[in-house]
């Protein structure tokens, strides 16, 4: 079976920019993702800004505890971008050779996007919805990973599903605003770049821009659905057993949608937007920065890889 390199190389290093971006801004995705997930309930709130949630972990002398559920986390990243990156990658790749185009479009780049997407949200679905509920568990009372996804049904491991294969239009966006820039920035170099050669790389600063851009574009865009499946994720350790049976009947699409509604008026499908975007952005950012820096030694790395394993099949070969 021949392995597409680069698509490999992309994929490895997407997933490895995930897993640093995700460590380095856990704190303050758990803060994100706490704030997300409180519904107004007759005009009060327990978190009125995001820094609340810091506080709380400070008081309760829980500041760790904002770290929970940070190796699922770091698990579905690292599944997720390396599923997405190869997926994108590859989808794009096989479009070109077909096609015989020497670019891609907008239109069939954001089709290649969204493919890549689905088939990401479908694999690392139950890791998200696990990590959604360590966030969102009291600090301190966080279940591991098997216990929280064996506490529910199986069908519930897989809620917000449905949003999230909507949600794929938010890296559709994201990675086609990017590739876009991308290849305006670096068209002159992608002219001279001869077949089988490094791919071109963007500078750190170049790449945290544009990263910072088209990441910012499509969470604008996507919020009210981000927010909705946070809700619909997230956990319910606070509530007895009839409260929460309760409460997840009402987990649904139409189900939070009116809620929001009813609770917290039109703005309410933006409530944290601010904070989806520091979080998002930065953690968007990073990735791509550290996946153009290190996309070019993982290249070097699987080449020699391929090498090696071709020098030692001759070898074998001829003894």
């Amino acid at each position: 079976m021949a392995f597409d390199l680069e698509s490999l190389s992309e994929a490895t290093s997407g997933a490895v920019g995930a897993l640093l971006s995700t460590t380095i801004l856990y704190p303050l995705d758990t803060c994100k993702t706490k704030y997300q997930a409180e519904a107004r309930a007759q005009g009060q709130q327990k978190y009125r800004n995001l820094s609340d949630v810091l506080l709380e972990a400070i008081s309760t002398r829980q500041v760790l505890s904002l770290y929970q559920g940070l190796g699922t986390k770091n698990l579905q990243s690292f599944i997720a971008q390396f599923v997405y990156f190869y997926g994108y990658s590859y989808f794009k790749r096989t479009y070109l050779e077909f096609s015989g185009s020497k670019f891609i479009g907008t239109k069939v780049n954001l089709i290649v996007a969204a493919a890549a997407g689905a088939c990401t949200a479908i694999i690392t679905q139950p890791l998200d919805t696990a990590s959604s509920r360590m966030q969102t568990s009291a600090f301190g009372k966080s279940k591991g990973l098997w216990a929280t996804l064996t506490e529910g049904t199986w069908s519930e491991a897989f809620d917000g599903l449905g949003i999230s294969l909507l949600l794929t239009s938010n890296p559709a966006i994201q990675y086609t605003v990017f590739d876009q820039l991308k290849q305006r920035l670096l068209k002159e170099k992608l002219k001279n770049t001869q077949k089988g050669s490094s791919p071109q790389a963007l500078s750190a600063f170049s790449a945290f821009v544009l990263g910072a851009i088209s990441k910012s574009i499509a969470t604008i865009l996507t919020y009210p659905a981000i927010r909705c499946k946070v809700m619909i994720q997230a956990a319910d350790s606070n509530d007895d057993g009839a409260k929460k049976d309760r409460r997840r009947s009402q987990k649904t699409i139409s189900g939070i949608i009116y809620s929001i509604w009813r609770k917290e008026g039109v703005l309410g499908f933006f409530k944290g937007l601010h904070a989806q975007i520091l979080k998002t952005v930065l953690s968007s950012a990073l990735l791509l920065m550290i996946k153009e820096k290190i996309t070019r030694t993982t290249w070097i790395l699987i080449l020699a890889v391929r090498r090696y394993l071709f020098l030692s099949r001759g070898r074998i070969k001829s003894a």
